[in-house]
């Protein structure tokens, strides 16, 4: 079987599209504001509103276009799907290949900050022998690796996909992955299932099995943590069930409603974000659209969804006993925080385990100085 050929590749969404995503915006149609705090069951209503308006009238989708396309992109036939990826070559003596993986409600948008700062270092006061070639797929069935009609993929399935971009059609034999939210389980079953191919894996999350009842004599720290995954499983996941359970009925309408997308996406960037309830003093305006555009002008918010449903109804896609060197950056307001002593059942080789002091869920978007300066020391002993 010949190689799959990537062809290169740049986004131009039709004139068409734009007009009519505006003009649906005009045409909201919105609820009643909840009793009780803003924010308190869901978006808030008055902030809603507010980003619509802004989207229909004061939105330039062409400008974050531009921001995409500045940087080298791929496609290829590959597992069934034309695979997107952003391709950048490190500026360095030796770059290192990384493979860099978004998850959910994310894109390849979140890594637009942090990518310069890998593949040029010393553009930003660091060491060129740190360099990267950095591998930016769009997940498949995310963004611009979704075609309608197209195979679901579960984490297994994805990690399959990536790993042969990187040895069969890129050539690189030896990388390393880094990754947060689902990047962060495809990373993690890289470190599993291609091991041999992987120098090392990053993660900014930590894909451990979520059952409270996991420890039966937890230490305090590991009583915290299961007090806190007890709160979270039962207040926070309500979108993971209906993702999980019935997708395709979900997918109807944030489909045909960029407002109740916008709605259904913008408030995970505030509640995961270290942004102290004020989801634009981390985030700007244009930044949220952007990823939200990016969803309805790709129409994969259905297809997003389908790792959650292989999931529930598939085994955990992570064994224990993943034994490539691991990296482990724990942002302050990440979703879930568990203590090294319960990653350790997970990963048996973890070389770097840094607290950092701010950030959380898109912490390459939010904090990209300090993820990158991990991921490069953490990677830093592991090259040859």
């Amino acid at each position: 079987m010949s190689t799959p050929s990537p062809e290169p590749y740049r986004l131009h969404v039709p004139d068409a599209a734009i007009a009519d995503l505006r003009e649906r915006l005009r045409r909201t149609r919105f609820p009643d504001q909840a009793p009780g705090e803003p924010w308190a069951y869901g978006t808030d209503l008055a902030y809603l509103r507010e980003l619509v308006g802004y989207w229909a009238e004061r939105f330039d989708w062409r400008a974050e276009e531009a921001r995409l396309n500045a940087f080298p992109q791929l496609k290829v036939p590959l597992h069934g799907i034309d695979l997107h990826c952003l391709h950048v070559p490190g500026a360095g003596p030796e770059p290192m290949p990384l493979l860099l993986l978004h998850g959910w409600p994310g894109s390849v948008l979140e890594f637009l900050k942090i990518i310069p700062r890998l593949t040029d270092p010393a553009r930003f006061g660091g060491d060129p022998a740190d360099a990267f070639t950095v591998v930016a797929p769009s997940l498949p069935g995310f963004g611009l690796s979704f075609a309608p009609g197209q195979p679901r993929f579960s984490v297994e399935a994805m990690a399959d996909c990536v790993a042969e971009l990187m040895t069969g059609v890129l050539g690189y034999p030896r990388f390393g992955a880094q990754g947060g939210d689902w990047g962060a389980f495809v990373t993690a079953r890289l470190g599993h299932a291609h091991a041999e191919s992987l120098a090392g894996i990053h993660l900014n999350m930590m894909p451990i099995p979520r059952d409270p009842a996991m420890v039966a004599n937890p230490t305090p720290e590991e009583r915290r943590y299961l007090d806190a995954l007890t709160l979270w499983l039962k207040e926070e996941i309500g979108y993971q069930w209906i993702q999980g359970t019935r997708p395709q009925s979900l997918a109807y309408g944030l489909t045909d409603s960029p407002a109740g997308l916008a709605a259904w996406i913008v408030e995970k960037f505030r509640a995961w974000s270290d942004c102290g309830g004020d989801v634009e003093s981390v985030f700007t305006k244009d930044e949220v659209l952007a990823n939200i555009s990016l969803y309805w002008f790709t129409g994969a918010i259905g297809s997003s969804f389908w790792p959650y449903y292989a999931r529930m109804h598939g085994p955990w896609p992570i064994p224990a006993g993943v034994n490539v060197p691991v990296g482990y950056a724990e942002f302050p307001c990440e979703m879930l925080r568990p203590p090294r002593s319960l990653a350790a059942r997970t990963f048996t080789a973890i070389r770097r385990w840094s607290v950092m002091p701010r950030g959380g869920h898109f912490a390459a978007m939010e904090q990209p100085d300090a993820l990158a300066a991990e991921v490069r020391a953490f990677f830093r002993p592991l090259r040859r």
